[in-house]
């Protein structure tokens, strides 16, 4: 089987932090993997914008590094990775001044009747000053697209002036907001599982779910982001956007249509019927944690403070138990969690169905567990329907918990796409489907700020946990209190 590749209109993709590690892991290897697909129309541009001085050539060098240290060396042809290098340029602008930018100016009027997209693959505290420049040099042209990247503000009113800023300067349908997570194939999976298919909608609701839980678990640590990582958090780095996110689309109603709009719009009632966490309820309904030495990938690891060489009580660790207050979902409890240094690289949803209300089958049948659909974002994406069936041959009936396996590896013959690819596809085809709307992000922001409120008003601290392992104890009581546990083992 093969996927259907559609080309795009030819377009010009500037990269501001074009030097930057995000460009260099995903940017241009995505773009790559694009050509390589027979997606990428003529003329088409790449080029690279940041402070360092840097020639087309050094740039392309650049670019050649990137694709051999990220690709497979069966992936670089000489011939597709040459017609590659001469879609690559580079232009040394300063976001702060304007340094480069009658450069930029000259090198995009070459191809002034194209698609051009601006992709803000740097800090968003100079978002502003970029779209300001970008604005004063009369770059915007009637198929100008802007992208840009987490973190949306790290509250509520610094979102609102974030989103004013870019505002100002582009519509609301030229602004991709870029959440990476939502370009992953089995999160597109998700919505045809729910909508193309009669078997799960018609039990999708609080009459048949017991609970769901969302797992992002990465088994690394910091990382190289230690500046950035020790002022955000794990419920500011990964769950304001990707956990919740996640949230929406298994939570919201069907949308009239797959347009950008009905899809957003849904999403967005379920992030407005999201239960407050107040002071009141905060200690009950949350676990902040961090990690300390322990071991990991087979070797011993340190602390978080140790590696960031300070005190500090930043989680690198939340759980949340979540409440939809909604006819569809009400008495139905989201058991979120996210963390790092845990025991392994993981992302999943699992839908944790009620038990039969009785059993038929004598003890010697076994204990009948529960149905379960686990839906495996990474790695291994995938799909397994967990059932209850008789254990083969004679003897009795003897019950066994058993997984419908559907590895998207294993099913399809075709390399699985980068979330990436397909995200930065959608920019040049202006489909806001897999973006974020600015009420969602500010949505969000309004759910997430009185929990980091509570947080500090009660001065509920960051729980130890080894690393290696699933996080601190008081994540397991969260959800064991209420009688269940986490969904860890295929």
């Amino acid at each position: 089987m093969s996927s259907q590749i559609i080309p795009v209109e030819p377009f010009d993709y500037v990269v501001f932090g074009g030097t930057g590690d995000l460009a260099e892991r995903k940017l241009l290897p995505a773009l790559f993997h694009r050509q390589l697909a027979g997606q990428l129309t003529e003329p088409t541009r790449i080029i690279g914008a940041s402070r360092t001085a840097m020639t087309h050539e050094e740039y392309r060098k650049f670019t050649l590094d990137a694709l051999h240290e990220h690709l497979k060396a069966e992936e670089l042809e000489e011939a597709e990775v040459a017609k590659f290098l001469a879609r690559v340029f580079y232009v040394s602008v300063d976001a702060k001044s304007d340094q480069g930018w009658e450069d930029l100016k000259k090198l995009l009027d070459q191809g002034k009747d194209i698609v051009r997209a601006f992709y803000l693959a740097v800090s968003p505290s100079i978002f502003g000053d970029i779209a300001d420049k970008i604005r004063d040099h009369k770059l915007i042209t009637k198929s100008t697209r802007i992208v840009v990247e987490k973190p949306i503000g790290r509250d509520l009113a610094s979102a609102q002036i974030l989103n004013d800023t870019i505002g100002k300067v582009f519509k609301e349908d030229q602004i991709f907001r870029i959440d990476h997570y939502l370009g992953k194939e089995t999160v597109q999976n998700l919505m045809a599982l729910r909508f193309a298919n009669a078997l799960y909608e018609p039990l999708w609701n609080s009459a048949h779910i017991d609970h769901v839980q969302i797992t992002v678990a990465e088994s690394v640590g910091l990382e190289g982001r230690v500046t950035y990582y020790d002022k955000a958090g794990a419920l500011r780095d990964m769950v304001q956007n990707h956990i919740l996110q996640l949230l929406c689309l298994v939570a919201m109603e069907a949308p009239s249509s797959l347009d950008a709009e009905a899809v957003r719009d849904e999403k967005l009632k379920v992030l407005r019927s999201l239960k407050p966490i107040t002071p009141a309820n905060v200690e009950k309904q949350t676990v902040r944690g961090q990690y300390r030495a322990g071991a990991s990938a087979g070797g011993a690891v340190n602390g978080y403070q140790e590696e960031l060489g300070a005190l500090s009580d930043t989680e690198t660790f939340v759980a949340i138990k979540a409440e939809i207050n909604n006819w569809r979902w009400a008495g139905v409890p989201f058991y979120l969690r996210t963390g790092k240094r845990l025991a392994t690289r993981m992302s999943e949803i699992v839908i944790a169905f009620k038990p039969i209300p009785h059993s038929i089958f004598g003890e010697n049948a076994g204990r009948i567990e529960a149905n379960k659909l686990v839906i495996r974002l990474q790695p291994d994406e995938g799909v397994k329907q967990w059932l209850m069936i008789k254990d083969p041959g004679p003897g009795g009936m003897r019950l066994r918990h058993v997984s419908l396996d559907m590895s998207f590896a294993q099913a399809f013959d075709v390399r699985n796409p980068d979330a990436y690819e397909r995200l930065l596809m959608d920019v040049i085809r202006s489909n806001q489907t897999l973006f974020m709307r600015r009420d969602e992000v500010e949505a969000a922001w309004n759910w997430c700020d009185p929990i980091l409120k509570s947080w500090e008003e009660i001065g509920q601290k960051a729980q130890g946990y080894t690393s290696g392992t699933w996080g601190p104890s008081q994540a397991i009581a969260l959800i064991e209190r209420d009688g269940r546990t986490w969904h860890e083992n295929d």
